[in-house]
């Protein structure tokens, strides 16, 4: 693919045959960092409608699934008939936990991903779906981002948590071990489970903003449940393409922000003799089942 002069190179992640979406030259309007100004007044209004949609959708999905954290937070995006400003929604979130929301044109490398979350800024994909991916999308678009991600940031230990881990990201991807500590964000901020007094509720974010893995994560008898265990996550693939074979459940996001405390380098070089777990593979002793 052939990119503009001047243009940062977009990330690809997994295997595709077409290129990765979302317009990365705009002019020079993308920096280093990858970060963009939020081109709002190009959204159409199909676009707006897209999102009102896929949000009153989701919204009516959560109760009894999603985390009271979620729920509490997700009025803090504001507007719902239409795709939010980003300096909007960081007039409230700057003042919650002084992180901010920044826009991106689509996938970035690991290394600027993980050094924006460092500095308490979420990359935000600012491109929405077409109509007729209204029900599925391969890759993350402003709403998965914004109605995913965003209300989490709202809590003072989950945001503190997301910092932590672009700074052991960072690291990570000096010791060669960024691949492995990607498994840890999948299964957390993505795709993590948390037990509360009424039962395991939806954190991560690809669960939150998808209506089919809602149910699935949550009600399911299918896909396994386990406690958090950093060597088992890290050791564990994870699917791209369908619903999660297994989740992993924590206590509290306290539990989640004292368990990723420690210095990583020994944790890695134990992964580096381990094999991988397969997405779908209890270990013996597993029983997937957690209440």
């Amino acid at each position: 693919m052939d990119t503009p002069k001047g243009a940062v190179m977009p990330a690809v992640y997994g295997q595709s045959e077409r290129p990765p979406r979302g317009d990365y030259s705009r002019g020079g309007a993308v920096h280093d960092d990858y970060t963009c100004p939020q081109d709002w007044a190009s959204y159409t209004p199909a676009d707006h409608d897209t999102y009102r949609r896929l949000y009153e959708r989701q919204a009516a999905q959560l109760p009894g699934l999603a985390c009271d954290a979620f729920i509490a937070s997700l009025p803090s995006l504001g507007v719902k008939d239409r795709i939010p400003r980003f300096d909007e929604i960081n007039e409230r979130l700057y003042k919650a936990t002084r992180w901010e929301v920044v826009a991106v044109p689509g996938l970035i490398p690991e290394l600027p991903f993980f050094t924006l979350l460092a500095n308490r800024k979420f990359p935000v994909t600012d491109w929405i779906r077409k109509p007729e991916e209204f029900n599925y999308i391969v890759e993350p678009d402003v709403f998965h981002d914004l109605f995913g991600h965003v209300p989490m940031l709202f809590d003072p230990t989950f945001a503190d948590y997301v910092q932590r881990y672009g700074q052991g990201g960072m690291k990570a991807h000096g010791l060669g071990a960024g691949e492995k500590l990607a498994r840890l964000y999948w299964y957390t901020v993505e795709f993590g489970l948390i037990r509360q007094q009424d039962g395991v509720r939806a954190y991560g974010a690809g669960i939150l903003s998808s209506v089919g893995e809602l149910q699935h994560a949550v009600r399911s008898n299918e896909p396994h449940r386990l406690p958090l265990d950093l060597l088992r996550t890290m050791r564990t693939r994870y699917k791209i393409d369908s619903y999660q074979s297994t989740y992993f459940v924590i206590d509290s996001f306290a539990h989640l922000f004292d368990l990723t405390a420690p210095d990583f380098t020994a944790l890695y070089e134990q992964l580096a003799t381990q094999p991988d777990i397969e997405a779908d593979v209890l270990l013996p002793g597993e029983s997937g089942s957690i209440a």
